[in-house]
């Protein structure tokens, strides 16, 4: 079943995103190396593509894990989220139905 991953920023934690990124973006490489990875993407603070210093305010990841516990598992070993860049995370189970 997918899962989305709901991501919150805390303040000024656009160092702390950009020093974990590369752990956080190879885990993202397995899940879409295996199949299970729909989309991810961070929410820019601004109204553009590129926010430059303006950062972040959080993530959406929507993936397929085999129940909500797994999910929630994955979610909770992200390096955005022990690295302290998220203040908050839920994690919800998803019914695509477009496209």
């Amino acid at each position: 079943m997918l899962y989305a991953i709901i991501a919150v920023d805390r303040p000024d934690s656009l160092a702390a995103r950009l020093q974990a990124r590369p752990a956080h973006l190879a885990r993202l490489t397995v899940l879409r190396d295996e199949g299970r990875l729909l989309l991810a993407g961070p929410h820019p603070a601004i109204d553009c593509p590129d926010p430059g210093e303006a950062g972040f305010t959080g993530s959406l990841i929507v993936a397929e894990f085999p129940d909500l516990a797994a999910a929630e598992a994955w979610a909770a070993a992200d390096p955005y989220l022990t690295e302290g860049v998220y203040a908050s995370l839920s994690v919800k189970p998803f019914k695509q139905v477009f496209p």
